[in-house]
């Protein structure tokens, strides 16, 4: 009895460890994988937050393992180092020396963290009211210089919620308001007081675009677009100045290349760079694929337009977002690399979303697409896992098999490549960040509970211990209560 009391205490003692080094400020610095270096006449954008890693030495053991990588181990174990995956494989390990913190009990289950491509929170933050909504720039219906990241509330409720749902990274976009909607950041959901420092290290930034209704109905009485050709023609000038702009960055930096190979008492003054445009700025990104396009866009016919449209000027389109109708072009989707994130029974809300069948992701699976289920919501992000189950179970009814790895992929696989973070976590393998989640059954049930999520390496949500966090502005009103 003594015993187990000590090791129960030992085990809250170090789990609460590593939620205080979670909490712990990172010295913002530039990504070893993607430096930020400062060209003469062009400011530096801030750098990437360095990579957070766990201290402990974690092994979870007597578990199911799937992996979405295709391996499902039946009796696992992960082991977790430095905060990434050291090992991971059937049975249980050989005696391990210096392991910090044991988690698992058969029965359960561990799945890779789930990621949501489509969030609003942190910019359209719990309490919902006007003060808050800070996610569409309404000024004009291009508007490709904001960031979300500016607007981002880390104090957000929502987010602790989501992250008690499995959820380990979300990118966070900007409305649909606008032709161009900003930039978008993908954010790691461990504690912090700023985006920057929540910002997963070195994750490609995202450009939001909207076609169709949201667009002309917002800006038709403002000067801007008024129907759907309008969308489109304001969408072609505006990639045609930033062609232009790339020229003019291109011609400057080979002047400043060349004005840096002469002798330096030759040399003169520098080249004048072009006058800055902030909102071209991010086009050029764009076009250099420096910057992910995640495109709102519901019908087949819009989704055939803007890949057109795309080729006409040079860049790729990541993810369409919301395309309910995604179905009926789905080989090409396949056949051109799109991801496709969208909803399973969301339909009917608007004319554009009226052919949204539940079949959808089922499809494009089937097809060779790379399906993702997303939320567009701060509820709907707790259940992403159970929203799959339901595409799981639509696949059924039109004689789709659709395994659970499968499924399993659309939640943590696939948009973990829409985001362009892949290589790093989206599956459990060796070498991957240790984002995970531990479950108390199958995580595809209606009962399904993330017992433990680890971010990093480190436990950042634990049910039974109650370790988590709540958002600072919740402190005084809900001290202590359990999700």
């Amino acid at each position: 009895m003594a015993s187990g009391l000590h090791d129960s205490m030992k085990r809250f003692v170090l789990i609460a460890i590593a939620i205080c080094t979670a909490c712990r400020t990172p010295t913002p610095q530039a990504s070893a994988e993607n430096p930020k270096q400062e060209t003469i006449g062009y400011p530096a954008e801030p750098s990437d937050p360095q990579r957070h890693r766990g201290s402990l030495r974690i092994l979870i053991k007597d578990v199911k393992i799937m992996t979405a990588a295709g391996p499902i181990y039946d009796r696992g174990y992960v082991l977790i180092e430095n905060g990434d995956i050291k090992a991971v494989g059937e049975g249980t390990p050989e005696a391990l020396p210096n392991i910090d913190l044991e988690l698992g009990l058969p029965g359960q289950v561990v799945t890779p963290g789930v990621i949501d491509t489509h969030s609003h929170m942190g910019v359209y933050p719990m309490p919902n009211v006007e003060a808050h909504e800070d996610g569409n720039e309404m000024s004009g219906p291009a508007k490709p210089e904001v960031w979300a990241e500016h607007s981002f509330w880390p104090q957000d409720p929502a987010l602790w919620r989501a992250l008690a749902g499995g959820v380990t990274t979300v990118q966070v976009l900007p409305g649909s308001g606008n032709l161009f909607g900003g930039r978008s950041f993908v954010a790691k959901l461990r504690p912090g007081i700023s985006a920057r420092e929540m910002r997963f290290p070195g994750a490609a930034q995202g450009l939001k675009i909207a076609c169709g209704e949201n667009p002309k109905r917002v800006h038709g009485d403002k000067g801007g677009p008024q129907t759907r050709m309008g969308n489109i023609a304001r969408f072609r000038h505006k990639f045609q100045e930033a062609l232009e702009y790339k020229v003019k960055q291109d011609e400057f930096n080979e002047k400043i290349k060349k004005w840096e190979q002469k002798p330096k008492s030759t040399r003169g003054t520098a080249p004048e760079p072009p006058t800055r445009d902030l909102g071209l700025e991010t086009l050029v990104k764009v076009l250099r694929g420096e910057i992910l396009v995640h495109n709102h866009c519901y019908r087949a016919d819009e989704m055939h337009i803007m890949l057109d449209m795309a080729k006409e000027f040079g860049f790729k389109i990541r993810s369409f977002h919301h395309a309910v109708e995604a179905y009926k072009l789905r080989k090409r989707l396949a056949q051109e690399n799109v991801a496709v994130s969208t909803w399973i029974d969301w339909w009917g809300f608007k004319m554009e979303s009226f052919d949204g069948i539940p079949h959808n992701a089922a499809m494009l699976e089937d097809a060779g697409a790379k399906a993702i289920i997303h939320s567009d919501s701060s509820t709907d992000i707790q259940h992403l896992l159970k929203e799959a189950a339901k595409g799981i179970q639509a696949g059924k009814e039109i004689g789709l098999n659709i395994t659970e790895n499968q499924a399993l992929r659309w939640v943590t696989a696939n948009p973990a490549w829409a985001l362009g973070i892949d290589k790093l976590v989206g599956t459990i393998e060796v070498g991957k960040m240790a984002d995970l989640v531990i479950w108390n059954g199958n995580p595809f049930g209606i009962r399904a509970l993330a017992q433990q999520v680890l971010v990093d390496g480190d436990v950042v949500y634990d049910r039974k211990n109650n370790v988590q966090r709540n958002s600072d502005f919740e402190l005084g009103l809900f001290s202590g209560v359990k999700l």
